[in-house]
C-alpha cells in the first residue's frame, strides 16, 4: 500500500491548465486526484486502463466516444478501456479517478515505482 500526505511537490502538470498527484496504487488500481483551472483541458485520448471519474468540486464538460456528458459535483462517470475520451473544465475543480490496472506511465512520470498488489 503507498499513501499520499499531500506534498507540493506531488503534483505535476497533466495539461494545459490541470495538474495531478497519485494518491495511492499498487498493480491492480491506481487513485489519482486532477486540479482544473476553468478552461483547464484533459486532451482527447485513450489508454487501456478502465477509469472512473468523480466530481468532487467544479463543472466539466466530458466527451466519451463522442457523446457529451455535463457533470457537476458528485456525478461520476464509468470510462471503459480505449475509449476515445476528453474533458473541459468548465468551472474550475477537482476530479478524483481511478484506473485499473495501475497506470506504469503516470508511476514513470511521476518517479515512483511499482507497488506488488
Amino acid at each position: 500500500m503507498t499513501q499520499n500526505i499531500n506534498a507540493p511537490s506531488d503534483w505535476m502538470t497533466s495539461g494545459p491548465g490541470a495538474e495531478r498527484r497519485i494518491l495511492c496504487y499498487n498493480d491492480d488500481l491506481m487513485m489519482v486526484e486532477f486540479r482544473f483551472a476553468k478552461e483547464g483541458l484533459g486532451a482527447l485520448h485513450n489508454h487501456p486502463h478502465t477509469q472512473t471519474t468523480v466530481v468532487a468540486s467544479g463543472k466539466f464538460q466530458f466527451t466519451l466516444e463522442g457523446k457529451t456528458h455535463i457533470l457537476e459535483a458528485g456525478d461520476s462517470l464509468l470510462i471503459p478501456s480505449l475509449a476515445m475520451h476528453e474533458c473541459l473544465c468548465l468551472e474550475g475543480g477537482v476530479l478524483m479517478d481511478a484506473f485499473t490496472p495501475c497506470r506504469d506511465d503516470f508511476l514513470e512520470a511521476h518517479g515512483l515505482t511499482k507497488v506488488p498488489a
